[in-house]
């Protein structure tokens, strides 16, 4: 019977279609040919197949190495600006607090300083952080210390200005400059200037 001959021709086209269909599945479902039409269904079996998908090779690379420094009660080293100072600002004021100095910036460079600075004594310690120039006055009195004078006051906090006052006593909170840091200070900075304070 020629039906018969067919059976084993269909099988193994079903078997090849099986082998390349999609590359990635791991097995074939089984495939059931069609039969021929007077022989019956149940008399087939129907082969199985099994391709296994070459393994999955991943190449990774290390991630570059990256440092943190961290600043540290214990330590006085602090990262370095390109500017040469403590602060990452490029435009304003850098006051470094352990240090006693402090420079006037503009364009990431330095246009005035280092210059001496005495800074907050214990219980009233100057704020540390990133701050703007809130105001200035050219001769302000402190209503809180019997209005002491305080010239060339340029406000970045709250209570607390760069302003002319001793190098050799310790301030309640100001940054003290010279008479003649403190005139460049006040001529040099704006309102909404940058200063950063490092400690």
């Amino acid at each position: 019977m020629r039906v018969k001959n067919i059976w084993p021709a269909l099988a193994a086209v079903a078997a090849a279609a099986a082998l390349t269909g999609c590359g990635s599945a791991t097995s074939a479902a089984p495939v059931t040919p069609l039969a021929a039409e007077n022989t019956p269904v149940s008399s087939i079996a129907a082969p199985t197949t099994t391709t296994t998908a070459p393994p999955v090779t991943t190449t990774t690379q290390p991630a570059p190495s990256t440092t943190t420094t961290k600043k540290s009660t214990t330590t006085t080293t602090k990262p370095a600006a390109s500017s040469g100072t403590p602060c990452s600002i490029t435009d304003g004021a850098c006051v470094d607090v352990s240090a006693k100095k402090a420079w006037l910036l503009s364009g990431g460079k330095v246009v005035y300083g280092p210059v001496s600075i005495t800074t907050g004594r214990k219980g009233y310690a100057t704020p540390t952080g990133m701050f703007h120039v809130l105001y200035k006055e050219k001769m302000h009195y402190s209503k809180e210390f019997d209005n002491a004078e305080m010239p060339n006051s340029v406000f970045f906090y709250p209570g607390d200005a760069f302003h002319q006052g001793s190098l050799s006593t310790p301030s309640h909170g100001c940054v003290h400059l010279s008479s003649s840091s403190s005139l460049k200070f006040f001529n040099t900075l704006s309102v909404g200037d940058a200063v950063q304070i490092v400690p």
